[in-house]
C-alpha cells in the first residue's frame, strides 16, 4: 500500500468523522455554529477537546461545554457528553452534565427544560437493550456523588396520560389531530406551550406544562403567572395523597448508562414554527 493511498485513505475516514459528528451536533440541537472549531481540533489530532456554546431560550441564557474523545484504538471522535447550566431567575446557577450514546440523547432544548424543571419525555433503553419510555424530571433537592442532580423517572405504570389530561380542558389545540399531536410533541420535549382556551365562545391565550410527577398540567396566564383551573383544585385536594402513593410506587432515579443511550423517539416530526424550538 503506498503512502499516498494510505493518506488518502486517512482523508476519507477522518471526513466520514466529522460529518457524523456534525450530524451528533445538529441532532442534539447545537446548530452549525461549531463546524468550524470541530474541524479544526480533529485535524490537529488532540486525544480529546471541548467546545463552548451558548444560546438564549425565551430570554434566559443558557451554556454548554461539549466533550469529545478520541478512540483509544482508532483516529475516530466520539462526543460522549455535554455539561449544561443556566441562571435561575433566583440567581441560583444550576447544571447537568449529559450523557450521550452514539451522540444521541437529551437534546439541547431538552436540558434547558429540563434545568429549569419542567419533566422531558423520552425513550431510553435498559441494560439489557430493550427500550422503553418515561418521562424525566432533575431533584434539584438530591445531588449525586459526580455533582449531577438526581433524574427522577416516572414510567407508564406511573399512570401519567398526558392526552387524558388534556382533554379536562377546552383547548382549541384539540379540534384537529394535526394540532393535537404538535402540542403533544412540544409539552413531551419538555415545553411550557402556548395554548388557546375556548369558553363561551372566548377565546384565551395561555400557557401549559407536563406535570408528570403529579398527574397534571401546569397551567399559566399570559403573564405567567400560575393559575389553578376547577380540575386542578380538586387534584390539588388529593396532592397530600398522591405524595404518599409516590413513595410507595416505583419512580426512580435515571441509570446514568440508561440516560445515556436515549433513542429519539418514534413519534417524532417536524414541529410547528407555531411551537417553541
Amino acid at each position: 500500500m503506498t503512502s499516498e493511498f494510505k493518506h488518502q485513505k486517512t482523508y476519507i475516514m477522518n471526513q466520514q468523522n466529522l460529518d457524523y459528528l456534525k450530524d451528533n451536533i445538529k441532532y442534539l440541537g447545537f446548530g452549525e455554529g461549531l463546524y468550524q472549531a470541530l474541524e479544526a481540533n480533529v485535524r490537529e489530532g488532540k486525544p480529546a477537546f471541548t467546545l463552548q456554546f451558548n444560546n438564549e431560550f425565551n430570554g434566559t441564557s443558557m451554556d454548554a461545554t461539549l466533550n469529545f474523545r478520541k478512540s483509544d484504538s482508532t483516529e475516530v471522535y466520539f462526543l460522549n457528553s455535554y455539561q449544561a447550566s443556566l441562571q435561575h431567575t433566583e440567581g441560583q446557577q444550576v447544571k447537568q452534565t449529559f450523557y450521550l450514546n452514539k451522540g444521541r440523547g437529551v437534546t439541547c432544548k431538552e436540558a434547558f427544560n429540563l434545568l429549569e424543571g419542567r419533566a422531558v419525555n423520552k425513550d431510553l433503553t435498559n441494560k439489557e437493550g430493550q427500550v422503553y419510555n418515561a418521562w424525566l424530571q432533575l431533584d434539584f433537592k438530591v445531588v449525586e456523588p459526580k455533582g449531577n442532580y438526581q433524574v427522577n423517572q416516572y414510567h407508564h405504570n406511573y399512570g401519567y396520560d398526558l392526552q387524558k389530561e388534556l382533554q379536562k380542558h377546552p383547548l382549541k389545540e384539540l379540534k384537529t389531530e394535526a394540532e393535537k399531536g404538535r402540542l403533544i410533541e412540544s409539552l413531551e420535549k419538555g415545553n411550557r406551550q402556548s395554548v388557546t382556551f375556548v369558553k363561551d365562545g372566548a377565546e384565551q391565550k395561555m400557557f401549559m406544562e407536563a406535570n408528570p410527577r403529579f398527574k397534571t398540567l401546569n397551567l399559566y396566564d399570559s403573564k405567567m403567572q400560575r393559575v389553578h383551573s376547577q380540575t386542578q383544585k380538586e387534584t390539588s385536594s388529593k396532592s397530600q395523597q398522591q405524595q404518599k402513593q409516590e413513595k410507595n410506587e416505583k419512580v426512580e432515579p435515571v441509570d446514568e448508562d440508561a440516560s445515556s443511550r436515549g433513542k429519539l423517539s418514534k413519534k417524532r416530526r417536524a414541529q410547528s414554527q407555531s411551537l417553541n424550538p
